[in-house]
């Protein structure tokens, strides 16, 4: 049997906050002075049995008090890449949170510095390279997410290190149209854009994606199977869908991942990747869910490198880099077992 993690592949969709882990958390606590309601790693894992997002959310946002300085985002970045690097992830395409942070008092440059300095220190250390995906909290008056904009904007330095903007956290009753003057200001900066449509939301909000934010991409999606039409835009436009099996299971968009629709979608013709949205809360990184499907859903190695190389190709790596994944996902197939 073929082991995965030694498959190249590309993760698009990855909130750093959600892998902070319990152990690191608590350490980041004790380093800051700060006192969070649990004593143990054990204890924080025991709130991690969630009825919907909503109540993910409220302990991901209660966790993130311990995550402060630029090292904190340095070490948080760091300790994700050594995972996912172990784990075949060549490139990433890396979410992060603003407002989770500057509604703390914690600045934007102390963000972006913390986790740039560490995408940047992955490619000698890992041979992992990375771009950043600056998301908006999509329950936030959108006002806010200008104004983030606009800092982003008035400094060239950090606004260099930013190749989109996202949208996520609660989607539901809030609408990608809610959005759509920021995202027309990120454009107009030159930036890329994805966002989080169809997980809560009907397959109305991927549409809404499409034409009113102009995504590149499509951040879960799992929803378009209730509109057969939208899936054949999706199959015609080639638009990915950045799916997330564990998260869906966690937060019961699926019941199990036995009843997961993902290898339908591929075999449809849907552009699916597999990605671990939030590793630390919902059982495992991009490789174990690539593992979990090949157990759960008898995965074949040629969907396991279909989904792999749609990851690839739908990520905002370089060209030059994207031909070095694929030519490792070619050695891959023809390499001894």
């Amino acid at each position: 049997m073929r082991d995965l993690n030694a498959l190249p592949k590309a993760e698009l969709h990855i909130h750093i906050e959600g892998s902070l882990q319990p152990e690191l958390a608590l350490s980041l606590a004790e380093r800051n002075g700060v006192t969070l309601p649990w004593a143990s790693p054990e204890e924080l894992r025991r709130q991690y049995e969630f009825d919907d997002l909503q109540s993910f959310l409220d302990v991901y946002y209660a966790v993130l008090g311990a995550v402060q300085t630029e090292q904190d985002f340095f070490d948080l970045t760091a300790a994700y890449l050594d995972v996912a690097a172990a784990q075949g992830v060549g490139h990433v395409d890396l979410f992060f949170d603003p407002q989770a942070h500057t509604v703390r008092g914690v600045p934007l440059r102390t963000v972006v510095t913390g986790i740039s300095r560490a995408l940047d220190d992955a490619l000698p250390r890992l041979g992992v390279t990375g771009t950043l995906v600056m998301c908006f909290l999509r329950d936030r008056d959108p006002a806010e997410a200008l104004a983030l904009l606009e800092e982003l904007a008035a400094d060239a330095s950090m606004l260099a290190k930013i190749a989109a903007v996202g949208l996520d956290s609660a989607e539901s009753p809030y609408p990608p149209r809610l959005f759509t003057e920021v995202y027309a200001r990120a454009r107009a900066l030159g930036l890329r854009a994805v966002a989080h449509a169809g997980e809560e939301g009907p397959p109305s909000y991927i549409v809404e994606a499409l034409d009113l934010l102009h995504v590149e991409r499509v951040d879960h999606g799992v929803r378009v199977r209730e509109d057969p039409a939208l899936v054949l835009r999706l199959i015609e436009e080639r638009v990915p869908l950045t799916v997330c099996p564990f998260s869906n299971v966690r937060l019961r968009v699926v019941r199990e991942l036995s009843e997961h629709p993902i290898l339908e979608m591929l075999d449809q013709g849907l552009v699916v990747t597999v990605n671990s949205d939030d590793p630390a809360y919902f059982g495992g990184y991009v490789g174990d869910n690539y593992e979990g499907l090949r157990r759960e859903l008898g995965m074949t190695d040629a969907q396991a490198v279909a989904l792999a190389t749609n990851s690839i190709d739908g990520s905002f790596a370089s060209d030059d880099r994207k031909a070095e994944l694929r030519a490792g996902v070619a050695e891959w197939i023809t390499a001894e077992v």
